[in-house]
């Protein structure tokens, strides 16, 4: 479980296709010394396990499977790429983002990422077989951001970044035409499956 407040921005040293997935190698700065071998760690909003990790060179390598790279952005990672990460959720830790499983729900493209005044707005399109679980000012977590839906049209939603959460998350290195991990709110996800069921009934 995860919070979608980024701790770090992590930077891909190498992927390497290999059977059956993928192997990706990132360096992690000082969360290197602090991870222990099968914690999980997100990478843009995934849920990753640790498989090996290298406190003195920074970095943690992590495995991916063949699903994971069909259904989020890590497939299109490249040596250089720069990843959000954050650590898994302690009991005790305050809550300052909303609960986000690390189980991207699929991919969507960057309509605009642009400064307004001192903010940026930021759009991302909203695929339709996800739509209804989105409400305005609910939460959605974009490549492990947890976000405020600012603006809700009918195929997409805008946010609104502050010039802190660009300066700390991996915003500053994407752009428009690039695509997002989207994981909609648990919650909702929950509740439609309620509500399904019992209209079945």
């Amino acid at each position: 479980m995860f919070t979608g407040i980024v701790e770090s921005v992590g930077t891909v040293q190498s992927i390497t296709l290999r059977e059956g997935g993928a192997r990706l190698v990132l360096r992690v700065g000082d969360m290197a010394k602090e991870l222990s071998l099968g914690e999980s760690v997100a990478v843009n909003g995934c849920c990753l396990t640790v498989t090996t990790f290298d406190g003195e060179a920074s970095t943690a390598a992590f495995d991916l499977l063949i699903e994971t790279m069909s259904v989020t952005n890590l497939g299109g990672l490249r040596e250089g790429s720069l990843v959000n990460l954050e650590r898994a959720l302690r009991i005790g830790d305050r809550l300052s983002g909303h609960f986000v499983q690390g189980h991207v729900d699929t991919i969507a493209e960057i309509i605009t990422l642009e400064p307004i005044g001192l903010d940026y707005q930021f759009t991302v399109a909203l695929p339709k077989k996800w739509a209804h679980l989105v409400v305005h000012k609910g939460s959605v977590c974009i490549d492990g951001i947890s976000l405020t839906v600012g603006e809700l049209g009918g195929d997409r939603m805008t946010f609104w970044i502050t010039p802190h959460t660009y300066a700390v998350t991996h915003l500053h290195s994407i752009k428009q035409g690039n695509f997002v991990n989207l994981e909609f709110d648990m919650l909702a996800k929950h509740l439609e499956r309620l509500v399904s069921a019992s209209s079945h009934k």
